[in-house]
């Protein structure tokens, strides 16, 4: 267990430090608004495709495909997407539903869960939470797209404008366009996939940076109240829901282990760059990603104790 909260801790006390040093620099001047701005489009519009494709090019899709669990993750994340709704409608005034919804649902999966995995269980939890984020990039991107839409200033609600907006989201274009080619084995040149792999890079340093210089002590306690109220949803109900459903289900073993992972991972930092792309409360985002991450730390390894404590994993 020591070694399991360790390695959580070495995953997520490099976040924080880049989330320190964003505030540094916003506060000394060395970034400002309009950096934010531009730092948050290139992360949505560049790096993060870049890494999301090369996450899937690299993957085995072909070793570790469960569609049973497959299909419990569809409906564990349809389920919590609608409870995170639901909270929203209950919780928060309308313009911040969206904000809200999104950080109460969307895990960093692509990050946190994926790497907690390969702890865990080794080169069969990077090929099966490889195969889940997939998955999980294409649902989360586009339900987010949805509830976004609907509360956003700038992005039109009516059915046909929400479709082009997640089939013309780049986070989506991206996944729509590697896993064919990673399915057929498509060799791309060296010198394409070391230009994606420097682009991939910066995806994590720029956001968190931006996040970090857009958070303020007066945004923080302002928007509180509903950033705990999303982070007890992210890292504590949907997980212990999610979790017993699967135990009742069947799941055991590394399936059960990754599910735990997967669902109960922290808000995902790309949901910020989202948000202030739609023009929506980027500051209530960035606290929900802080408190979650913050929380998980401690939540992740409980839970982990508890089903290795029951046999169950």
């Amino acid at each position: 267990m020591l070694a399991i909260f360790l390695q959580t801790l070495n995953i997520t006390a490099p976040v924080f430090a880049m989330l320190f040093l964003g505030a540094l620099l916003k506060r000394v001047g060395w970034i400002d608004d309009n950096f934010i701005r531009t730092a948050s489009a290139l992360v949505f519009n560049v790096c993060m495709p870049s890494l999301l494709f090369l996450g899937i090019y690299h993957a085995d899709l072909h070793a570790a495909l469960k569609p049973g669990l497959l299909i419990y993750f569809i409906v564990a994340t349809l389920l919590g997407f609608a409870m995170a709704w639901g909270m929203a409608i209950w919780r928060c005034p309308e313009a911040d539903r969206g904000v809200y919804t999104q950080g109460a649902f969307r895990g960093n999966n692509g990050i946190i869960g994926l790497a907690l995995a390969g702890s865990m269980y080794g080169d069969y939890g990077i090929s099966l939470g490889s195969i889940l984020a997939g998955l999980v990039i294409v649902m989360y991107n586009s339900l987010s797209v949805v509830v976004l839409a609907i509360y956003s200033p700038n992005i039109k609600s009516d059915p046909w404008s929400i479709c082009k907006s997640v089939i013309a989201n780049p986070l989506i274009l991206s996944v729509l366009l590697a896993t064919p080619i990673t399915w057929l084995q498509v060799p791309l040149p060296n010198w394409a996939l070391t230009s994606a792999d420097y682009l991939a890079q910066m995806t994590l340093p720029l956001a968190l940076i931006g996040i970090g210089g857009s958070l303020s002590l007066v945004a923080l306690r302002s928007s509180g109240r509903m950033a705990l109220s999303a982070s007890l949803v992210k890292v504590v109900w949907l997980p212990v829901i999610g979790t017993l459903g699967a135990i009742l289900v069947g799941f055991r073993g590394a399936e059960l282990g990754i599910l735990f992972l997967y669902i109960g991972a922290p808000s995902a930092s790309v949901s910020y760059v989202m948000v202030r792309a739609s023009g929506g409360n980027y500051q209530l985002a960035a606290a929900i990603i802080v408190m979650t991450t913050l929380a998980a730390a401690v939540t992740t390894n409980i839970g982990i104790f508890l089903l290795q404590w029951g046999g169950l994993i």
